[in-house]
């Protein structure tokens, strides 16, 4: 009987795990990672900055408006060569000029010389020119022969003064008056501001036509005097000059 009793004792002990000491002790594995976390985490983040630049970018919207390339002298059209399209952030208090409404800028004229690489606005253009900083509006009374058949706003003219030949006698043509002596060149360049209506006795050859042009200041002088004597003549100056 103890003999069996041992070998019990004995099998039971030998069936219980070994418990290892304190100093063999196994080390922890570490933990698992999880890429997949870990790139939903930057997904979360890219979105988040995405969302946050569209933001900025929509916190005014983008219109097409019309912006000047080339210098638009005052009285000037607006032309397909000239002009070019820019988006821009819409602002209520900027009365900018959509481009889908070039077709109806075109027919309006410059107040004033728009500089190369403005945005068009509203205030810009209409239907007269206006006085600017370096511009005089000079008024011309002028008879016929005195200047070009059918010339109109936004034209450029020279002015010549004509004292002999009878420019001032409301008679002839302007070449012949321009055969005096007495002829100097007055302006090089003058913005046609304003035109006679078509209705009304301006048009009819024997009563004067009466004109105003944009010229700078230093020229204002010198034409207004020679207009008040009757001595003025234009001619029409090409654009491509």
């Amino acid at each position: 009987m103890k003999i069996q009793e041992r070998t019990g004792a004995g099998q039971g002990r030998s069936a219980a795990p070994a418990q290892p000491s304190v100093g063999d002790r196994l080390p922890t594995p570490p933990r698992e990672r999880k890429p997949a976390l870990a790139a939903l985490a930057v997904l979360l983040i890219l979105v988040g900055a995405l969302g946050a630049t569209m933001l900025v970018l929509q916190a005014g919207d983008r219109i097409e408006v019309v912006k000047v390339t080339k210098e638009i002298p005052a009285g000037g059209s607006v032309t397909n060569d000239n002009v070019t399209s820019v988006m821009v952030a819409e602002d209520s208090s900027i009365h900018y000029v959509k481009w889908s409404l070039l077709d109806d800028l075109k027919k309006l004229k410059a107040v004033s010389t728009i500089p190369a690489g403005a945005v068009a606005v509203g205030e810009m253009f209409g239907d007269k020119v206006a006085a600017s900083d370096g511009k005089t509006l000079v008024g011309l009374s002028l008879k016929a022969g005195q200047f070009p058949t059918g010339i109109k706003v936004g034209d450029t003219v020279a002015a010549y003064r004509v004292t002999e030949g009878g420019s001032g006698s409301g008679t002839g043509n302007s070449s012949a008056s321009t055969s005096g002596s007495g002829n100097s060149l007055l302006v090089d360049k003058a913005v046609v501001a304003d035109v006679p209506t078509a209705s009304g006795d301006e048009l009819v050859g024997s009563t004067n036509s009466s004109y105003t042009l944009a010229v700078d200041n230093d020229e204002a002088a010198a034409l207004a005097q020679a207009a008040a004597n009757n001595e003025v003549v234009l001619v029409l100056v090409p654009s491509s000059n």
